[in-house]
């Protein structure tokens, strides 16, 4: 999947919790959001105002849950583990090693494997 791709798919499944999303997928969705929040700070500075950060972190909130619980998912995980970010540094931690993980070959309860995701090795 290119960054492109990643891209078009965070915004077509903007509120889409259900469903798988590839390693690949999840990571490039992850620098746009930094790439983005970094150009609006960057704007936010020049006119001393948090505007448009406040606006990008809201508007991005939704699809990056999205993106992370199918991520989750493709891990063969609830999407409740997300909540585990709540507890300061090891609950990032865990979440970092899970999102890290190959993603499962195999269709599990949360679907097929997506689409761009790489193929099993033997």
């Amino acid at each position: 999947m290119s960054f492109s791709e990643a891209i078009k798919d965070g915004f077509d499944h903007y509120a889409k919790f259900d469903g798988r999303a590839s390693r690949p997928s999840f990571w490039w969705w992850v620098l746009f959001v930094v790439i983005v929040s970094i150009v609006a700070n960057i704007f936010d500075s020049a006119i001393d105002a948090p505007i448009l950060s406040t606006i990008v972190g809201l508007g991005l909130l939704l699809p990056g849950l999205s993106k992370a619980i199918r991520r989750l998912h493709d891990t063969g995980r609830s999407g409740w583990w997300v909540l585990i970010g709540l507890i300061p540094l090891i609950g990032f931690i865990v979440l970092l090693i899970f999102y890290l993980e190959k993603s499962n070959p195999a269709e599990n309860e949360y679907g097929p494997p997506p689409a761009d995701a790489a193929p099993a090795v033997a």
